[in-house]
């Protein structure tokens, strides 16, 4: 899968060395795509790396539930989060499940025919909106680390994806053909439907927290407490007044799409990197070169962009954790 970067020029995977070249090894060999670029775009800041590799890995492919199931919700968060790039890879996932009808039915926009696959589906896409997808959830509450850490996962990665990179998953925008979306998927299917040893992820990561109570002790939980912490670094980028400003407007937010007009984000000519971390967080297929030129400055390299673009993206995925959480627990109680 290749496809080409916006804003930034990472370095190529064969020019990895250290932690780096470690992560894109267990990729290839958990995920079965050498250097896929939603996490190649992420090598100019390290940091990232390792940890969003990590919760996807030990949510999606280790984690407990079915990994069609988390496919189905991950193709639902990203829908949501309007990421043509992801719909498509997750479309090709799921052809490597060997759901091949599945996939094509929710290409064509259509509900899945099994009844749970389309209760998943709907959990998902409500995902986006605050507090909105709690218990009780459309899969065994066994299942929830799995199911809840891959959500926040791609709540993380759509934006990225969507700010950084372009929308064809394949060159010439091929993946729009059945048969190459089914090729693409069969030449994935070993490794998709290779059991997975939970935890191997965390030897990559530096000390991470025990993480969240709805992890349930599973290696979701570090990983996902490592790349918020990674993440939410990215704030030094913005001086205090920005980061409040950031914070407020997040935490106000109701999982809409802002409006086009009036543009409701911060002027690029007064708060560029405020309005930069916004979009992140809320619209990032509207990062423009002229957005990300009026930041950029000689002392702002592609390590900075991908941290601050990093630090809107994840402050949404905790605005949407927080109030899952929350409810979680009211529910719970």
């Amino acid at each position: 899968m290749t496809t080409s970067f916006r804003h930034t020029e990472p370095l190529p995977p064969k020019a990895a060395t250290g932690r780096v070249a470690e992560v894109y090894e267990q990729i290839a060999r958990d995920f079965g795509i050498a250097g896929p670029p939603t996490f190649v775009v992420l090598s100019s800041a390290p940091a990232l790396l390792a940890p969003a590799w990590a919760l996807m890995r030990e949510s999606l492919i280790a984690g407990p539930g079915s990994r069609t199931g988390k496919e189905v919700a991950a193709f639902g968060v990203s829908a949501a989060n309007k990421c043509p790039f992801c719909v498509d890879a997750h479309t090709v996932l799921l052809h490597a499940t060997g759901d091949h009808a599945l996939a094509e039915r929710l290409v064509r926009g259509q509900e899945p025919e099994d009844a749970g696959h389309a209760r998943v589906l709907d959990w998902g896409r409500r995902t986006r909106v605050p507090g909105a997808a709690g218990e009780p959830y459309p899969f065994p509450r066994e299942e929830a680390p799995g199911y809840l850490g891959t959500a926040l996962a791609f709540h993380f990665i759509n934006r990225i994806v969507s700010a950084l990179l372009t929308e064809n998953l394949f060159p010439a925008d091929a993946q729009r053909l059945r048969p190459v979306r089914s090729l693409a998927g069969r030449s994935l299917s070993r490794v998709v439907r290779r059991p997975a040893v939970p935890g191997a992820s965390l030897a990559l990561l530096d000390e991470p927290g025990p993480g969240p109570e709805w992890a349930g002790g599973t290696a979701v939980g570090p990983a996902y407490a490592a790349l918020r912490s990674a993440a939410l670094a990215g704030g030094g980028l913005l001086d205090a007044d920005e980061q409040a400003l950031v914070r407020r407007a997040v935490g106000a937010w109701d999982g809409a799409h802002p409006p086009l007009a009036p543009d409701g984000f911060p002027d690029r000519r007064e708060r560029p990197g405020a309005r930069l971390a916004l979009l992140a967080a809320l619209a990032p297929y509207r990062i423009t070169d002229e957005d990300v030129a009026a930041w950029r400055r000689p002392e702002h390299t592609d390590h900075c962009l991908v941290h601050l673009v990093a630090y809107g993206a994840f402050a949404a995925v905790d605005r949407i954790e927080t109030a899952l959480s929350a409810r979680t627990a009211r529910e719970a109680s």
